[in-house]
């Protein structure tokens, strides 16, 4: 008589009803997030920082190109995407929390350059690091400035998507 295989329960559990297991691109944008802080605070070598991030536990599920495109392609240039950043806040970038800021450039530079990720998607993905890392009300800005920042840099995209409340 054959016995029922018991279940394998040496694979991890399946995350809670409702709750999704991080994807490979949300874990390379808090990584890059939580090496753009560095950077920014401790003025820390680009090379350096990388190295500190891909010791992190988590680095093993990320998605590495798009952590090496975010953290390097935010670093080099941080200062074009601070002028594009500028005209859409209502402060200097100086003024800005490095938190605020890193989310901000995350944003803006999948806006500009990663355009097989859907101009939503960015600004969500921003919102979403902003809450997790960012102070209380943060992502409600985050999400009006990058908001504004897409119409300005994928006008086509945005006037071709359904907008709510029609």
């Amino acid at each position: 008589m054959n016995q029922p295989t018991p279940p394998d329960t040496s694979r991890a559990r399946a995350p809670a009803q409702g709750v999704r297991p991080k994807s490979a691109r949300r874990r390379s944008r808090e990584l890059a997030l939580q090496g753009l802080y560095e950077w920014q605070i401790n003025r820390a070598d680009p090379g350096v920082v990388d190295a500190h991030m891909r010791e992190q536990d988590e680095f093993g599920k990320a998605d590495v190109a798009h952590f090496d495109a975010l953290l390097h392609g935010c670093i080099a240039q941080r200062d074009e995407l601070d002028a594009l950043l500028a005209p859409h806040l209502d402060r200097t970038v100086a003024e800005l929390s490095p938190v605020e800021h890193g989310v901000l450039l995350i944003g803006l530079y999948e806006l500009k350059h990663c355009l097989d990720v859907p101009y939503k998607v960015a600004i969500n993905e921003a919102v979403e690091l902003a809450k997790s890392f960012g102070g209380t009300d943060g992502h409600k800005y985050v999400n009006g400035v990058l908001d504004k920042a897409a119409a300005a840099l994928r006008p086509a995209e945005v006037a071709a998507a359904p907008r709510r409340g029609r």
